[in-house]
């Protein structure tokens, strides 16, 4: 599907739509358990990948509309699944699930479309392996497809961390069932640390003890997933939201109001900051979990993505309708998400005018020297592309046309509706 933007204004109020990352997690933590209620989900192709996995293992997912979900565990005890899982685009399902596959009593086969069969995998499939399970890549690339299998019992296992956060989330959620627990040993910095606190976050909601060691993290065997009341609640999601406060600070001269963005351990709360240190007029009420942000003066900024990956595109939309340059660096391990996400906003920003650099951990946009146009641009089968570039059509001067706009199902799957109901002039 291709969409057009248009030069807009908006303004109103709008709601982040419920977190990814903690969707996922509460998912296939319901499916640890003997059951549980997760409520307020992100109902989307990639969260629904998660929930296709749970029922692989022996468990079951009914959705109550878009209110909840009622699920039947598997009580920590997987069941070999009877076909091959499709991760289908989703590498957080594909890397969580891994570590279950190695509970299993048999052989797990895991792949997905092309995108995260090219997705690095290798450091999750070696520490499975020291923790007694087999673990291996069909084409031995370290890449989908996979052919996992157990059972574990629990151990020790050495991780970079500077590869993917999921690997670390993967093991602690797995772990927490085994025999004896799991020892994470990190031979490497972690980036994207907030990513294994809201991990953590969620399995102290249900019940799970782990810990932060000085070597990585460490999860005592022999618990159970029981969350209080039988529930959990998915809070809202700050990348989602991202999009929504970078269009106010951009294009809303009367104010945008984004509603149900409470704190919490989300890295990517750090737009917020983001936003201010660029100029913006922006006010948080946490109590209400509200943010009003209005179209401002923006100044560039360097910012940091090492912990915080998937704002890199909204960031660099900011920058390039700023003044002076914006650099966001530590940002090699963005280069191995559904995209190359460095690589395509620089080529697509280029292609409405930014003056962009590309380095190979950096991206610097030049706002200062940029004169935003629209133009025809590749969405790149990439969710946080799709929108980021959205945003930048609100002040591009002319149509802005993105291929496969669909994608925005991946995590906000009403993105244009809601963009529409904001002003923005949408053609679809």
């Amino acid at each position: 599907m291709d969409v057009t933007i248009h030069p807009s204004p908006v303004s109103g109020r709008a709601r982040a739509p419920p977190s990814k990352s903690y969707t996922h997690r509460a998912i296939l933590a319901a499916g640890y358990a003997d059951g549980a209620t997760v409520k307020a989900p992100l109902l989307s192709a990639d969260t629904r990948a998660t929930m296709d996995a749970v029922e692989a293992f022996g468990g079951q997912v009914a959705e109550e509309g878009a209110a909840a979900l009622s699920v039947t565990g598997f009580a920590g005890e997987p069941q070999v699944p009877d076909d091959v899982i499709d991760c289908r685009n989703s590498g957080t399902t594909m890397r969580l699930v891994t570590a279950t596959a190695a509970l299993a009593d048999g052989l797990a086969v895991l792949t997905g479309d092309e995108s995260l069969r090219s997705r690095p995998q290798g450091p999750l499939l070696d520490a499975v392996e020291q923790l007694g399970a087999r673990a291996e890549s069909t084409r031995r690339n370290g890449q989908a497809p996979l052919v996992v299998g157990g059972p574990v019992d629990g151990g020790r296992a050495a991780i970079p961390g500077d590869v993917s956060s999921q690997f670390v989330t993967a093991l602690l959620m797995a772990g927490a069932v085994t025999e004896t627990g799991v020892t994470i040993d990190l031979t490497t910095d972690l980036r994207s640390a907030p990513y294994v606190e809201i991990t953590r976050e969620v399995l102290d909601a249900f019940g799970v003890e782990t810990e932060r060691t000085e070597e990585g993290f460490a999860v005592p065997g022999g618990q159970s997933y029981a969350p209080p009341e039988g529930e959990y609640t998915v809070p809202g999601d700050f990348s989602s939201a991202s999009y929504l406060l970078a269009a106010g600070a951009l294009a809303a001269p009367d104010g945008l109001t984004v509603e149900g963005v409470f704190p919490s351990a989300q890295g990517d709360t750090a737009i917020v900051d983001v936003i201010e240190r660029m100029g913006a007029d922006v006010d948080w009420d946490r109590e209400a979990g509200e943010i009003e942000v209005s179209e401002s003066a923006l100044t560039g900024v360097e910012v940091s993505v090492a912990d915080t990956p998937d704002l890199l595109p909204t960031i660099a939309v900011l920058g390039a309708a700023a003044d002076g340059t914006t650099r966001i660096t530590d940002a090699e391990h963005v280069r191995y998400k559904e995209t190359d996400r460095v690589a395509a906003m620089a080529e697509a920003l280029d292609a409405m005018g930014a003056a962009v650099e590309e380095r190979e951990d950096e991206l610097i946009v030049r706002g200062g020297d940029s004169d935003l146009h629209g133009a025809a641009l590749d969405g790149r089968g990439d969710h946080r592309i799709v929108m980021s570039l959205a945003v930048a059509g609100l002040v591009a001067d002319g149509e802005t046309t993105i291929s496969g706009a669909e994608h925005v199902d991946v995590s906000f799957p009403d993105f244009f509706d809601v963009f529409a109901g904001l002003g923005a002039t949408v053609d679809r």
